[in-house]
């Protein structure tokens, strides 16, 4: 039996927190100490409905140093994550000055996730505190979820590497709209998988 693969790459400034959400949800441990990308590429298979899939994990370094070096790992992806920290408003502004822009040059019309890390903090005083003397605020949901309708992004979903609160929802969702990209905003018609894309943005 053929096992279908389905190609998933996550992209957002240096650390958000994208490698450790890999780490996270492929060994069910947070790592303790800071990780600059050292997650090697990862398959884990996994079951929608009563087929299995082959989910192929493919993380990237935020920084700039890697512009050039980063587009190699987009060819045929099934589906990104854009993700940002809710605990700094500058990497939730660069999913839209930087991540979608590079993401739909390189491979137009694939889904995206937005995705929001480390909800854990949101909360936290110091977090807070910190951004208030700049000004600041902890990115809210609401804010997510307009960004994602702004850009037409699959949808907004929100997780903690740490907790690993809604980790897997993170994974499933970008399942299913590499499974099923969504109708594009020109009308397109839904296609299946390998044929339509699209972006989530975390």
């Amino acid at each position: 039996m053929v096992v279908a693969t389905i190609k998933c790459v996550v992209v957002g400034d240096g650390a958000v927190g994208k490698t450790c959400l890999l780490i996270s949800y492929t060994t069910n441990k947070f790592p303790s100490e800071y990780v600059p990308t050292v997650f090697d590429n990862y398959a884990v298979t996994v079951m929608i409905g009563d087929e299995p899939y082959t989910l192929g994990l493919f993380d990237t370094a935020g920084q700039e140093d890697y512009d050039r070096l980063r587009p190699l790992s987009y060819p045929q992806t099934d589906v990104f994550l854009v993700c940002f920290s809710v605990t700094s408003p500058a990497s939730f502004e660069n999913v839209r000055e930087k991540w979608f822009p590079e993401v739909h040059h390189h491979c137009p019309g694939v889904p995206c996730l937005i995705v929001g890390t480390q909800v854990d903090l949101r909360e936290d005083a110091s977090v807070k505190e910190k951004l208030a003397k700049q000004r600041m605020q902890p990115v809210r949901r609401e804010d997510g979820e307009k960004m994602a309708k702004d850009l037409g992004a699959v949808k907004y979903v929100e997780c903690s590497a740490l907790t690993q609160y809604k980790l897997k929802d993170v994974f499933d969702e970008a399942i299913v709209a590499a499974l099923e990209p969504p109708t594009t905003k020109e009308g397109g018609r839904k296609e299946g998988k390998r044929k339509g894309k699209g972006c989530i943005i975390l």
